[in-house]
């Protein structure tokens, strides 16, 4: 009993905060839009017994679903999104794996500093750190300014509404959760392995791709995983640091929601893009109990 009530616990959490809420979005996802409060119908009337929830499941429906299907907007949106999280994801993990690797390398006694200033960032706002980067990227930021002072350019480069800013935002914004799993899996790397394999002929260069690489695959998949499932929902980037032209589904789900009030497709698009994380969701926490299978 007592095992069983602790580990009830997180299952209510995640039934009363997932389950519940993703039931909610899947009904009204199955409704049509209405001009009312709410702006969708048919709505469950139980002051009306069985045919009230016979009436309200007779009128739901798979159009929106299919609308999605017909709309070149959504499924653009999709792939868009798939490529910036991925290519982002990329990105981060080039910027991560340097730092992570200096972290583990560093003296003990420097460890714990390095460690804060990875983290430091998470003490402001996210909304803040992302705006701040509108000021450095415009035409006459501090990027652009001191480029100019330097003699690097003639001109201000065009970097902010462009998908090349929404990189770098979110690059900024997840590096942390690209570092910390990545130094958490080389602190624990043994250095006598390191100096085995150059024994036996092999340079440094080739001890870290054939030792090192290997021996830290399970954090570079942790954090690949914590910055591509994020990101690929992004939403305060791409509206913050992005143009017109990019193109992300959290932009379009939210226009559908709060411009055009059209909450059954919204709530449709939230769905599929619930369905298309739930594969990298389910590799990451694969990829958890491996690790933890490994530590025992």
């Amino acid at each position: 009993m007592r095992r069983a009530s602790l580990i009830s616990v997180p299952y209510l959490w995640l039934v009363a905060l997932f389950l519940v809420p993703f039931l909610i979005v899947l009904k009204i996802s199955l409704s049509d839009t209405a001009l009312a409060i709410p702006p969708y119908a048919p709505t469950l009337d139980l002051n009306q017994g069985w045919a009230g929830v016979r009436a309200w499941l007779d009128g739901l429906d798979m159009e929106n679903f299919v609308f999605l299907t017909e709309d070149n907007l959504y499924w653009k949106a999709y792939l868009s999104s798939l490529k910036i999280a991925l290519f982002s994801t990329l990105l981060t993990l080039l910027v991560g794996y340097p730092i992570a690797y200096g972290m583990a390398r560093a003296p003990d006694e420097w460890r714990p500093t390095l460690m804060m200033l990875v983290i430091l960032p998470f003490w402001t706002s996210f909304l803040i750190r992302v705006y701040s980067w509108k000021a450095i990227l415009s035409q006459e930021g501090f990027l652009n300014q001191f480029l100019l002072w330097l003699g690097v350019i003639n001109d201000p480069l065009t970097i902010l509404n462009t998908n090349i800013a929404v990189y770098i935002g979110i690059v900024y914004t997840y590096l942390p959760f690209m570092v910390l799993p990545i130094y958490a899996a080389l602190e624990k790397l043994d250095a006598s392995l390191l100096e085995a394999a150059e024994d036996l002929g092999c340079s440094r260069t080739s001890a870290f791709w054939l030792v090192t690489i290997p021996l830290s695959k399970q954090g570079i998949v942790a954090g690949s995983f914590l910055v591509f499932i994020p990101a690929m929902g992004e939403f305060v980037i791409p509206a913050l640091l992005g143009g017109s032209k990019t193109l992300m589904i959290g932009k379009v789900l939210w226009e559908e929601f709060f411009s055009n009030r059209d909450w059954p497709v919204a709530s449709a698009v939230a769905v599929i893009l619930l369905l298309l994380l739930i594969v990298p969701i389910i590799l990451f926490q694969r990829n958890q109990e491996k690790q933890r299978e490994a530590d025992q």
